[in-house]
């Protein structure tokens, strides 16, 4: 028989609540796509000049990549909340979770690493107030697929963030680079990857390359046309915004969450 709601602990209504937060923070992306889909620029929440940077992002639209699973995921599949995820950072207890998603290729998802990243951290992660889950889009063919597996082959070693930031800090400004296998090894070598040769065999992986179509084909039935791309306590941002936006977006949930 189950129990009534108000004779759940505390820690399984949190849990609840950040499973009604998920539904509307998938709400919040399907309406945002819509918006895109009818050719709207959109910013959910931020307004002015943040608002006219939503369209710094790569679309999907320039990808060789196939189309997306028709089917929704799970209500509460945007914040995973793992002990020791590697593509995390962040206290896993933190009131808020920051979804985003990024290709190895996009140049503003660069702009966003350099710019934007490092400030969030020092703001909002380090204060113990949000949690960063980041989530691979192979958008842009199989070179993208390939990085996006090596990004993880390095978070095998706890080197995910790092291997991120060493790709991006060598972003060019525009274009999607190659980025060759020998050029992710030595990217992973700066990054801090001690044992390179299992580097080099994992990111050739099936099982960690399959891992990326998943989370690629789960993005676009999300639908995430563009990258880099964000949710948060349902609501939604397209695009390497300036740090205000993030601020504004991360204030109303942190405060949201108190």
């Amino acid at each position: 028989m189950s129990r009534p709601i108000e004779a759940l602990p505390r820690p399984e209504l949190e849990r609840r609540y950040r499973r009604l937060r998920s539904v509307t923070v998938v709400l919040a992306i399907a309406a945002a796509a819509l918006l895109v889909v009818t050719g709207v620029q959109w910013s959910t929440g931020v307004s002015g000049d943040a608002a006219g940077r939503a369209g710094q992002g790569s679309s999907v639209s320039e990808s060789d990549s196939g189309e997306g699973s028709d089917a929704a995921p799970a209500a509460n599949s945007l914040e995973r909340r793992i002990e020791g995820d590697p593509m995390a950072v962040g206290d896993v207890d933190a009131p808020v979770v920051l979804s985003e998603w990024v290709d190895m290729r996009c140049p503003y998802c660069a702009v966003y690493s350099r710019e934007t990243f490092p400030i969030l951290m020092e703001e909002y992660v380090k204060t113990g107030k949000v949690r960063i889950e980041m989530h691979d889009a192979a958008f842009f063919g199989e070179e993208s697929l390939r990085a996006a597996a090596a990004a993880r082959a390095a978070g095998e070693q706890g080197r995910y963030v790092e291997f991120v930031q060493a790709v991006f800090a060598v972003a060019p400004e525009s274009g999607h680079p190659e980025l060759p296998v020998d050029e992710l090894v030595a990217l992973a070598e700066r990054a801090g990857v001690k044992d390179l040769e299992r580097f080099e065999r994992d990111m050739s992986s099936e099982q960690l390359r399959a891992a990326v179509q998943a989370s690629t084909d789960t993005a676009q039935s999300l639908g995430v046309t563009g990258v880099p791309f964000f949710a948060v306590d349902g609501q939604a941002m397209s695009g390497a915004q300036p740090i205000e936006a993030f601020r504004q977006l991360l204030d109303e949930a942190v405060a949201s969450a108190s």
